[in-house]
């Protein structure tokens, strides 16, 4: 993480641009699932569609097996922070928390968790930065 290739990171090529819409559709189509039913849409957005089209990309780009199987691994330890949020969250909105105000105080409640999952994890073992 302490070299990171700016320039091919912000380096679009066509490839990209189609990976973007496909990526950027399936997001639309779980929104658009939510104007008829919140828990179908929860229930899609609960499955790791993020993390299995990223592992599809890396997959489609010949990545090798280790850096996809870093990436699910990852992803698994990088998720658990996040779980609080979706208690706390629906609560602070059902007593009168604005929208913003809640997300906001949840973003720093869940960066808050996320570095005590990476101190905690360490003290195992994991590395997780």
């Amino acid at each position: 993480m302490d070299k990171i290739p700016w320039d091919k990171l912000f380096k679009l090529t066509g490839y990209d641009v189609v990976k973007l819409l496909i990526t950027a559709f399936i997001i639309l189509m779980v929104t658009k699932v939510q104007l008829f039913s919140d828990r179908l849409s929860a229930l899609l957005i609960a499955l790791p569609f993020t993390s299995l089209v990223a592992m599809f990309w890396m997959q489609a780009e010949k990545q090798p097996a280790e850096k996809i199987a870093n990436h699910a691994e990852g992803t698994f330890w990088f998720v658990l922070p996040t779980l609080p949020m979706f208690l706390i969250l629906p609560w602070m909105l059902r007593h009168g928390w604005g929208f913003w105000l809640a997300l906001g105080v949840n973003c720093l409640l869940t960066t808050g968790f996320f570095w005590l999952t990476v101190v905690v994890l360490r003290r195992f073992g994991i590395n997780l930065m």
